[in-house]
């Protein structure tokens, strides 16, 4: 029987080959499907996807039969799921949902650990002023307590 913890530990040894990592392995036992995302910097190639496929093939033989294997990319536009993703789009234009509910756009100005952040522009009052002005203001959240994360596709 197949399990989280032995594809993911494949997936790992395949992985360890390049510059790819692994974002998600989802196994849904209703319908006999295992979902499979994985990521990089420079994009996923299709070519890169097949080659996981067939290896996970070749190492697991029939008991792979039972299952739908798919595998692919996390998804341009989809919630970052781990830290990599974050590190990855620096620099990129990014929405952040907090706890709240509350949606933040900015650029990503970097990620230590758990945490990352977003500069973002405000519309703020300068002391003796009585039109507000936009200024750029750095926020601070962790991974684990914003409901989600993505990058902004800019159609320019």
């Amino acid at each position: 029987m197949i399990n989280k913890e032995i594809l993911k530990t494949l997936v790992e040894e395949w992985l360890q080959q390049g510059d790819y990592f692994l974002v998600d392995i989802q196994m849904d036992g209703n319908d006999d499907r295992i979902i499979i995302e994985i990521d990089q910097a420079d994009g996923v190639w299709i070519e890169d996807c097949a080659e996981l496929s067939r290896f996970l093939q070749d190492r697991l033989g029939d008991e792979l039969g039972e299952y739908e294997l798919e595998v692919g990319s996390a998804g341009l536009g989809q919630p970052f799921k781990v830290a990599q993703q974050y590190a990855n789009h620096v620099g990129d234009d990014v929405e952040v949902v907090d706890q709240d509910g509350k949606k933040v756009t900015g650029i990503l100005k970097s990620v230590e650990d758990r945490q990352f952040v977003v500069t973002t522009k405000e519309k703020q009052v300068p002391e003796g002023k009585k039109r507000p002005v936009q200024v750029e203001v750095d926020k601070q959240y962790s991974m684990d307590e914003v409901k989600s994360c993505k990058y902004l596709l800019a159609f320019k």
